[in-house]
């Protein structure tokens, strides 16, 4: 079987609890901010509430009740798919995020994408480049994107693409003209640490000994690319997507509020702005439940790629996973090519 169960829910478990810290740190720092929304929203002059106005409006809302029952009313409305109500608007929470939550949805996808195709473009050119310049160069240059600030990339891809070169237009474009410039301000960033990554994992690949075999019995460097050493330099790339993909929440909400795109990021802004705490404690959540999903299918992906992380019937009582005669053979064949001498205990020659 290629899945532990008892890893399966080890790892569910993990994640919900992820996800329940997520919610507590986030619930005590809004709490510890002075003030809370509902003064901020009502004690305005213009509107003419008066003290007792603003108090009723504060235990119709709850805000006067102490944290630790705010905590676990929040919680116990998380857990129901209730994210309170804004104390902005006075709309559902759920009825806001699910009008954001598209676009941003798209623009992450996007983003995602768009950051792993060009991460492996440089890192298969870094190391398998025709030219050692373009090589060095391209080695250099997740460095340069991994420094760039996302607002200020935003800002010089509009001046350059549409004010200077006319590419892309920025009064009323269409709905995929409008995602070109914030997927490129998501990608680039986003692609520096998983192009670092897999350079690295390429480079160390390609220095083992299985590879100088399987390229001493004639195979082209194209097959060893596809079939021998991508297989395996791409666990430490899965692992950094996994990693990252919080650098791709927050990069998308800097993104929205530099091109003005209507979503998370819009709403996340607007709601540090007006101290909308039930909108950005939901905001939290749903990245956090975002992030740990990724990371979980990440984990789950690594027997599924590396057949030496999978489990098998019978292999886990005797300590060791046996090999079959096949698979002795090319074992040892490759280990002879380094001066490796694999000592097969006989016993174990049948599972």
């Amino acid at each position: 079987m290629i899945l532990d169960i008892r890893y399966l829910f080890l790892r569910l478990g993990q994640a919900l609890l992820v996800l329940l810290l997520a919610f507590t740190a986030a619930f005590i720092l809004l709490s510890l901010i002075p003030g809370d929304g509902v003064t901020a929203r009502f004690a305005d002059p213009a509107l003419g509430l008066s003290p007792d106005q603003i108090a009723q409006i504060r235990t119709e809302t709850g805000a006067d009740e102490s944290w630790i029952s705010r905590y676990f009313l929040s919680l116990g409305g998380f857990l129901t798919g209730n994210f309170g109500f804004s104390v902005q608007t006075g709309a559902a929470v759920s009825t806001i995020i699910a009008a954001a939550l598209p676009s941003t949805a798209v623009l992450a996808l996007s983003g995602f994408v768009s950051a792993l195709v060009l991460a492996v473009v440089i890192a298969v050119l870094a190391t398998y480049g025709p030219f050692a310049w373009l090589r060095k160069l391209l080695d250099s240059v997740p460095s340069l994107f991994i420094s760039i600030p996302v607002f200020w990339l935003g800002i010089l891809l509009i001046q350059i693409f549409s004010f200077q070169l006319g590419f892309v237009s920025v009064v009323s474009p269409g709905p995929a003209e409008a995602l070109v410039l914030p997927t490129l301000t998501v990608a680039v960033p986003l692609s520096a640490p998983i192009a670092q990554v897999l350079i690295r994992s390429i480079t160390d690949v390609k220095a083992s000994g299985f590879v100088k075999v399987t390229s001493a019995k004639g195979a082209g460097e194209l097959w060893i690319l596809v079939h021998t050493v991508a297989r395996n330099a791409v666990l430490p790339g899965l692992t950094i997507i996994g990693l990252v993909f919080g650098e791709l929440v927050a990069g998308a909400v800097v993104t929205e509020t530099v091109f003005g795109r209507n979503g998370i990021g819009q709403i996340t802004a607007q709601a540090v702005t007006h101290r909308d705490n039930p909108i950005l404690l939901a905001v939290v959540v749903i990245a956090t439940l975002a992030y740990v999903t990724i990371n979980l299918i990440v984990d789950l992906l690594y027997p599924v790629i590396d057949v030496r992380l999978r489990t098998q019937p019978g292999a886990a009582s005797a300590g060791k996973k046996p090999a079959d005669e096949p698979t002795r053979r090319a074992l040892s064949t490759t280990a002879a090519s380094v001066g490796v001498d694999l000592d097969w205990d006989d016993k174990d020659t049948h599972s």
